[in-house]
């Protein structure tokens, strides 16, 4: 233990009279560990971001379309309320339903005919979509029950047919029928259009849409599972519920947002690997830089050497010395960079969306400060050994 502890006293030492070479040797370890702990925090919470938005579409969602469907479809081959209601009375799992039914139509502003994206929907669609009633209320059961000549409108819709009046009591007029509009919503989740919901959508109950269209079906049927992992059973018995109810030609393409939450993790993991690869090329060149400047250090105290090893320092103390001044070099350096890595999450954290949070992973801490350190010992290791078989004689004998 004494011979450790003077090893370490003289490495220290030695350091400090050379505090500026050791500082700016460290510096490679710095960015690349404080790159480690960032990496893996963004990555983190990109991920946990884009998993939020897609969840945040429709929790646990597994959505159904009839396949090519069109004109020359057979009429039960359709979608209907009927097959809503048997999948949520047979299927076990299914905690909510909902259906719809799309059609372009027109509202008239100030003489003009502006397009809107009609939208019949049943009772669930609120819960199973989450949708967010900015003024005004949902449709309730005697809504649909009654066909009561009622809507919904997105803020576009009320921006621009109502301008600065309120829009709940006011009317608009699609077609023959003129509406009472009874709330303004919007998505909770955008999606860009890239749902039945687009920015100038107007939401009816679906039992008024048979007025339109001359049927009373649906586009898409939506159904919630309880618990993520009852969605794939959830699937295939909605799947098989739909073929016992119609022929067997009848195709339907039963989905979840599964596939998408999938993919957006792979996306997460690929790009996180890419910008990991990043930060230890950072800490390679760091360690060749460690190696490079003790290579030279061993060369500049070759002298002091050959004193150590005539006075009786033994071979493995030498190569101690060495190795501890590239640990306590890659050590220091790690810890700082640890210390920046968390830092600038915390610092950022104020100016994100109060529902988003960065969390910093314990593994990406102990990683970085692991990896580190092997870097300055692994490329630490040819110098201190170069250092340890130098002969005291030649060493002395060195100006």
């Amino acid at each position: 233990m004494t011979a450790i502890r003077e090893t370490f006293s003289v490495a220290i030492d030695a350091l400090r009279a050379n505090k500026v070479r050791a500082a700016l040797t460290s510096l490679g370890v710095i960015i690349g560990s404080a790159s480690i702990v960032l990496v893996v925090t963004i990555a983190l919470t990109s991920q946990k971001f884009v998993i939020g938005q897609i969840e945040g579409i429709g929790s646990n969602l597994v959505y159904v379309e009839l396949i090519n469907a069109g004109r020359g479809q057979p009429l039960n081959y359709e979608l209907t309320i009927a097959d809503m209601e048997a999948v949520k009375a047979t299927v076990p799992g299914v905690v909510e339903v909902a259906g719809t039914r799309e059609l372009p139509m027109s509202v008239v502003v100030a003489g003009r005919e502006r397009p809107v994206n009609l939208i019949g929907v049943t009772d669930g669609y609120e819960a199973i979509r989450k949708l967010v009633i900015m003024r005004g209320r949902y449709f309730d059961s005697s809504d649909m029950e009654n066909r009561s000549k009622v809507c919904l409108i997105t803020k576009q819709v009320a921006d621009r047919v109502f301008g600065f009046d309120n829009p709940i009591g006011g009317t608009i007029r699609m077609g023959e029928i003129t509406f009472t509009v009874i709330g303004v919503f919007r998505e909770r989740v955008p999606t860009f259009g890239l749902s039945e919901i687009k920015d100038e959508s107007v939401v009816i109950p679906i039992t008024l849409m048979k007025y339109y269209t001359g049927v009373d079906v649906l586009r898409v049927l939506y159904a919630q599972a309880d618990h993520p992992e009852d969605v794939p059973a959830v699937q295939s018995q909605i799947a098989r519920v739909l073929h016992s109810r119609h022929p067997a030609a009848a195709e339907y393409d039963v989905q979840s947002l599964a596939a998408i939450l999938s993919a957006a993790k792979n996306i997460s993991l690929a790009l996180t690997v890419v910008l990991l690869l990043t930060a230890l090329i950072a800490l390679l060149i760091s360690g060749i830089g460690i190696m490079n400047i003790m290579l030279v250090t061993v060369k500049e105290r070759t002298r002091e050497i050959g004193i150590r090893k005539a006075v009786g320092a033994a071979h493995r103390e030498i190569m101690y010395q060495f190795l501890f001044e590239a640990f306590l070099i890659s050590g220091g350096g790690a810890i700082i960079g640890i210390l920046i890595g968390l830092a600038i999450p915390a610092a950022v954290q104020p100016l994100l969306p109060g529902n988003l949070r960065v969390p910093v992973s314990t593994w990406s801490v102990l990683a970085a400060f692991v990896v580190s350190c092997s870097t300055g010992l692994l490329f630490g290791y040819l110098p201190a050994n170069q250092a340890a078989r130098l002969q005291p004689i030649e060493s002395l004998r060195y100006e």
